[in-house]
């Protein structure tokens, strides 16, 4: 089992975890900024540009939970993102069968950032043809804290399992993340491959606009196993 971070629209590795293993998805963890729970990838001309949902800093900040943040909508972040992926895929091969599905989520207002991500993220299944039962936290699950315990990334859930945890190890920070060697990304087509080269672990969208229908083929092709 794997424990994951409800991300915004999450790159290629964590959907590898989700449509291979069985998952759980926190959203009772400790909400942390300038990171992949508000934040997402894509690739641009000039290559990687990262997307943020701007959020409401609440009053028990920093530990507030995932469930409870607001999004801020003092600033057009909506307007940015959409006219950024527009910009970026509007020439890639899937890009006008995908995003009639993704645009009413950057026209409609969510009030919380998990209620936002969720519908994403299930509208992302769909297309992506990825059948799983998503499974969210009842309650915060701790880090194992033992000093035998030799993996500091694994957790203990109900005292029967030993999953393994990416919560913070998949970062777009590079002191946070963690080597995967259970995930090696699978080259494809990418709209500016002829400029910058191709650029691995983009947001999961970034391979739907560019693959389409091999997308799910992809993600499973990058998982070593």
């Amino acid at each position: 089992m794997e424990i994951l971070s409800l991300t915004y629209l999450g790159n290629i590795q964590w959907f590898s975890k989700l449509c291979s293993s069985e998952c759980i998805i926190d959203v009772h963890e400790h909400y942390v900024k300038q990171s992949y729970r508000n934040r997402c990838d894509i690739l641009t001309a000039n290559g990687p540009v990262a997307l943020t949902v701007n959020t409401v800093k609440t009053s028990n900040w920093p530990k507030s939970a995932v469930k409870d943040i607001r999004i801020d909508y003092s600033k057009r972040w909506q307007h940015l993102h959409w006219r950024s992926m527009v910009s970026s895929y509007r020439n890639s091969p899937y890009f006008d069968h995908y995003a009639p599905e993704l645009e009413p989520f950057y026209t409609k207002r969510f009030e919380f950032l998990a209620d936002f991500n969720i519908g994403l993220l299930e509208t992302v299944l769909r297309l992506l043809g990825c059948e799983v039962r998503l499974r969210f936290s009842e309650e915060y699950v701790e880090p194992v804290t033992s000093s035998t315990e030799p993996e500091p990334t694994s957790i203990h859930k109900s005292r029967e399992n030993i999953v393994s945890d990416w919560r913070d190890a998949i970062s777009p920070k590079p002191r946070l993340a963690r080597p995967d060697p259970s995930f090696v990304p699978e080259p494809y087509w990418q709209v500016f491959s002829d400029r910058v080269g191709f650029v691995p672990n983009m947001s999961v969208i970034d391979l739907l606009f560019c693959e389409g229908p091999q997308s799910l083929d992809i993600i499973r092709d990058s998982i070593v196993r």
